[in-house]
């Protein structure tokens, strides 16, 4: 554990004598759904149906309230994980159901139904889609923009992507997905952080044919305002139940592959993503106990459980930003704290590498810088493609 809190106090005296290059704007970065003079000639007249969740706000106004409103012709919403109103925990099912405060009927892509059928879109002229995202291959609204896009092309229906802010565009780091390892939790060959925004990953999916058969929506994108990648856009509402935070956010990234193993991230309590522990992690410095929390961890893992463990909560969110990468140290460390156990990771770690290179590395004692090294070709080739579809000043 020590040598675990040397290394984290290294990596944040570094970041703090770093002198940053990002100019802070005091101009507020709008996300499209603010620029209604751009997309609702487009869609007046039209029949609609909206993909959206929680986050679709204008202010604090929901976008299906406020096109409502405008006498907007909406036939049905669409919701990802988590549901329309963003009350459902991870990986549970999200059930068809009518909106209460609209009446409007909400189908589910989540769950056996991810990707809209002909008789979804058969009385629709234009999708919306406007959900934020954070950035991250196994965060599922990125899966869930590729499917609709796909039943799109497939049945001749606009796109119509209402981009946001990436909270995590601002770098680009991770093992390339081996589409051998394609999943829900990771459909493209991209990497972990892929630093870019639901709109230009949209025109990179159609770009590189990467949707089934090679088919190509109709897309049409209405950019964020005062948007770069060189800032740091902070999420106005959480983006799903176990992300409450910018802390959480920053460090989904590299926590999340702990999903993928023995150890506890922290769901079920009131910090998930700032925190792992296991009840039998050696150190009993930190410890903390999963317990139900409804909409966002019923049944969390190790439920009444005291776990011990790292608290990251005190980590700078300076750091988090001038950092860009991946944090392996504390995804080794655990392994190694944990005595190397053969059953350390399970099958879900290969679908959130998406490779099973990086198992494989950490279990025969590979240094961090030796693995890597090992994404740099990969990371190269995808960074020439990324730039081919930006919309926004990069951040190199």
């Amino acid at each position: 554990m020590l040598k675990l809190f040397k290394k984290i106090a290294g990596m944040i005296l570094f970041s703090m004598i770093m002198l940053s290059a990002t100019s802070f704007s005091r101009v507020p970065v709008l996300p499209g759904a603010y620029d209604m003079q751009s997309y609702l000639p487009v869609i007046r007249g039209k029949r609609v149906a909206i993909v959206s969740n929680q986050t679709s706000l204008i202010d604090s106004v929901h976008l299906v309230d406020t096109l409502l409103s405008l006498g907007i012709d909406i036939k049905r919403v669409f919701c990802p994980e988590h549901g329309f109103r963003g009350e459902v925990a991870e990986g549970l099912t999200v059930k068809d159901e009518v909106d209460v405060r609209t009446g409007l009927p909400i189908r589910s892509l989540y769950g056996r139904h991810k990707k809209p059928v002909p008789s979804d879109l058969e009385d629709v002229d234009v999708v919306i889609y406007d959900i934020q995202d954070v950035g991250v291959r196994f965060y599922t609204y990125i899966s869930t923009l590729h499917l609709v896009m796909e039943a799109c092309a497939e049945q001749g229906k606009m796109l119509l992507v209402l981009d946001r802010p990436n909270p995590n565009g601002f770098y680009v780091d991770g093992p390339v997905l081996d589409t051998a390892y394609r999943s829900f939790v990771g459909m493209d060959p991209i990497p972990v952080v892929y630093g870019m925004t639901p709109g230009e990953y949209a025109r990179m999916l159609n770009g590189e044919q990467w949707l089934k058969n090679g088919v190509q929506c109709d897309l049409h994108v209405v950019k964020c305002k005062n948007y770069t990648h060189r800032r740091y856009y902070e999420l106005p509402v959480k983006p799903s139940p176990n992300l409450p935070n910018m802390r959480a956010v920053y460090l989904y990234p590299s926590l999340c592959f702990f999903e993928g193993t023995i150890m506890s991230v922290g769901r079920g309590t009131d910090f998930p993503f700032e925190v792992y522990g296991h009840p039998d992690y050696p150190d009993h410095l930190f410890s903390f106990t999963p317990v139900s929390k409804p909409g966002a961890s019923m049944n969390p893992k190790y439920k009444g459980q005291i776990c011990y463990g790292v608290d990251l909560r005190n980590i700078p969110l300076r750091f988090l930003r001038n950092n860009r990468h991946l944090v392996l140290d504390w995804l080794m460390d655990a392994y190694k704290e944990m005595g190397s156990r053969d059953d350390f990771f399970n099958a879900y770690f290969e679908k959130l590498a998406g490779t099973d290179q990086l198992r494989q590395q950490i279990e025969a004692g590979k240094d961090k810088y030796t693995i890597r090294w090992s994404w740099k070709k990969e990371l190269d080739t995808f960074k020439n493609i990324r730039k081919k579809y930006l919309l926004y000043p990069d951040f190199e």
